[in-house]
């Protein structure tokens, strides 16, 4: 038995390698609002949307659809950055991913 075992650690480390190399969506949300159908017909070139949300609120971290954190934009070069001011349990996200 302990063959087997010895056997199955080396094969374990590589799957969980292999998952920890996976690349998820990382998503920083801005804002959300719902508009009728009929204000969606009418957005153009141009159109304007306005959120009820003030621009120095912290913006909602997401990662694979999922919040886990806060942050305020930052630039990083000529790029924007999110420099988190907030995280919560990235393990439990990360358990719940499969979950619907």
């Amino acid at each position: 038995m302990p063959v087997l075992q010895a056997q199955r650690a080396p094969a374990v480390n590589q799957e969980l390698q292999r998952i920890l190399r996976l690349q998820v969506p990382v998503i920083v949300r801005l804002a959300e609002r719902k508009l009728s159908l009929s204000e969606v017909l009418r957005l153009g070139v141009g159109a304007i949307i306005e959120f009820s949300k003030n621009s120095d609120e912290p913006l909602e971290l997401l990662i694979n659809n999922k919040p886990i954190g806060l942050g305020v934009t930052v630039k990083v070069g000529e790029n924007f950055g999110l420099k988190i001011s907030q995280i919560g349990d990235v393990k439990q996200v990360i358990r719940t991913m499969g979950e619907t």
